[in-house]
C-alpha cells in the first residue's frame, strides 16, 4: 500500500517536480527546504499553494507522521539533512536518499537515518530529472530497497534494485557523473576558448565527424544552460564524484578539475552575469555562444580590473 504521507527534504528543481506529479495523482505532500528560512522563500511558497503541498517549518515538522520521506538536496547537505531528520522519523518509515553524494556519505546518512528508527534507501538518479520527472530511472541501494521497490513503483517512480549492499547504487552514480558532469565542464571549457580564438566553427565540425551520433550544437546549447544554472549543485555533486574515486585509493584530479570549473561558473552566474535568475530567459538562448559570450566578456573585465 502507498504511503499515506510523502514528506520531501529539498523543495528545488527536483523536489518541485516530484511534488507536482505526487500532488497530480493525489498524494499528500509535505516538504521542507532550508531557503523557506530566506529572501528566496516565496517562490517555493507560491509552487506549494498552486499544487497544495504542506510545508513545514523545520526538518522534523515534514517528516512527522511520513511513511515515505525523500532527501532531495545539495550533495554536501546529504548527511546535515539524515542528522536532522533522524530523530523525528517514525519508526520504519523509509527514507529514500536521492542525493547525488558518495558511497561513503550515503553510509554515514544511513547510520544516522537507523540511529533514528527509520529504514535508509540510497537511490541513484541515472539521468536528468526533467525530461522523465517522476519516471526518472532510479537505482536503489541497502538492505531495505527491495521492500521499498514496490511502493514507489505504486506511486509511479521507475526504481530498480542495484544491490542490496549499501553504496553500489551511488557509487554506479558517482562515477557515470565522472564523465557526464566532466564532459559538461569539458564543452564549456572548450567552445568558450575557441570562440575567443575564433575557431568554434571548426571545433565543432571535427567534433560532428568523430561523434556523428551527437548533434554538437544542440548539446552544446544543453551543457550551457545546465551548467548556467546548476553549476553549483553540480560543483557539489563533483566534489562528491571525487571522494568517491578517493575512496578507491586513485587521486580524483579530473572530477576536482570538473567541480572547479562548475563553480566557477556558478559564482559567474550568482553574480548576474547570465541575466536575473528568476527571468525565463535566464541561460535559455538556443544559441550556446551567446552564453559563452557573456563568460568572456566577463574575463575582459576581470582583466580590466
Amino acid at each position: 500500500m502507498a504511503p499515506a504521507l510523502i514528506a520531501l527534504i529539498g523543495y528545488g528543481e527536483v523536489g518541485r517536480i516530484l511534488a507536482e506529479d505526487l500532488r497530480a495523482a493525489g498524494r499528500a505532500v509535505a516538504a521542507y527546504d532550508l531557503e523557506l528560512s530566506t529572501g528566496l522563500a516565496e517562490p517555493l511558497r507560491a509552487h506549494a499553494r498552486a499544487h497544495q503541498v504542506t510545508l513545514a517549518d523545520s526538518h522534523a515538522g515534514a517528516v512527522r507522521d511520513a511513511e515515505l520521506v525523500i532527501s532531495a538536496v545539495t550533495a554536501g547537505q546529504t548527511i546535515a539533512a539524515a542528522k536532522a531528520c533522524a530523530p523525528a522519523l517514525s519508526r520504519n518509515a523509509f527514507f529514500l536518499d536521492l542525493n547525488s553524494a558518495s558511497p561513503g556519505a550515503k553510509r554515514r546518512a544511513a547510520e544516522l537515518v537507523a540511529a533514528g528508527a527509520g529504514w535508509f534507501v540510497e537511490g541513484a538518479v541515472m539521468t536528468s530529472v526533467p525530461p522523465h520527472r517522476l519516471k526518472v530511472p532510479l537505482l536503489l541501494g541497502g538492505p531495505h530497497a527491495a521492500q521499498l521497490a514496490p511502493l514507489l513503483d505504486e506511486l509511479g517512480f521507475a526504481p530498480r534494485v542495484a544491490s542490496a549492499k549499501l553504496g553500489i547504487a551511488s557509487a554506479t552514480k558517482m562515477c557515470r557523473s565522472v564523465v557526464i558532469k566532466g564532459l559538461e565542464a569539458l564543452v564549456v571549457e572548450s567552445l568558450v576558448a575557441a570562440r575567443c580564438h575564433g575557431v568554434e566553427d571548426a571545433v565543432l565540425t571535427s567534433l560532428d565527424e568523430t561523434f556523428p551520433q551527437v548533434d554538437w550544437e544542440k548539446q552544446a546549447a544543453y551543457f550551457f544552460q545546465r551548467v548556467i544554472q546548476h553549476g553549483r549543485r553540480r560543483s557539489d555533486e563533483m566534489h562528491e564524484a571525487a571522494a568517491t574515486v578517493r575512496e578507491t585509493g586513485l587521486t580524483p584530479w579530473g572530477a576536482t578539475a570538473s567541480a572547479q570549473r562548475q563553480s566557477w561558473v556558478a559564482d559567474l552566474a550568482d553574480r548576474g552575469v547570465f541575466g536575473d535568475r528568476e527571468s525565463p530567459s535566464f541561460a535559455r538562448s538556443p544559441d550556446w555562444r551567446v552564453e559563452a559570450d557573456r563568460l568572456l566578456e566577463a574575463l575582459q573585465a576581470e582583466k580590466a580590473d
